[in-house]
């Protein structure tokens, strides 16, 4: 089983940047890493357990309330809006400057290898925790002991 990232890509001509988590290196396209290049494209760690798979998102200075994370057909999608407003008052000089953060990340999640409905997601200290649960059917189970007659 594989959990790969999608590409939103606006530009045909540029290479889907559509990598498996496990044997691949997630956006490494031209050995860059977006999230430390000034973009507001979050990092993201993938981990698999025996009861699930695990994302973590970094994501300083957000709300819980400035997620969305969508599940359909196969996709689950991470995404997020903030604006941001600062004002600087010296004098007779009035200075204002807005600021907009978003970012979208999707992740290709066969439906046969998860329970959608019990998908849980919580965000804390700067990170954003979804634990997608595998279904029953496929999660590891012990070596059965064959008693010999």
């Amino acid at each position: 089983m594989t959990l790969a990232r999608l590409s939103n890509s606006w530009l045909p001509a540029f290479p889907s940047w559509l990598d498996n988590f496990f044997e691949g290196n997630l956006a490494d396209w031209n050995n860059s890493n977006f999230a430390g290049e000034n973009s507001t494209l979050p990092a993201v760690n993938v981990k698999e357990t025996e009861n699930d798979f695990q994302l973590e998102v970094a994501a300083p200075g957000l709300k819980k309330d400035d997620f969305k994370i969508n599940y359909n057909n196969g996709r689950l999608t991470i995404s997020s809006e903030k604006e941001a407003k600062h004002e600087e008052k010296d004098g007779k000089v009035n200075r204002r400057e807005f600021c907009y953060q978003s970012f979208q990340r999707s992740f290709y999640v066969p439906e046969k290898a998860i329970d959608a409905d019990k998908i849980e997601a919580k965000y804390n200290d700067g990170i954003l925790h979804v634990k997608l649960p595998k279904r029953e059917e496929l999660k590891p189970k012990p070596p059965k002991e064959i008693k010999i007659s």
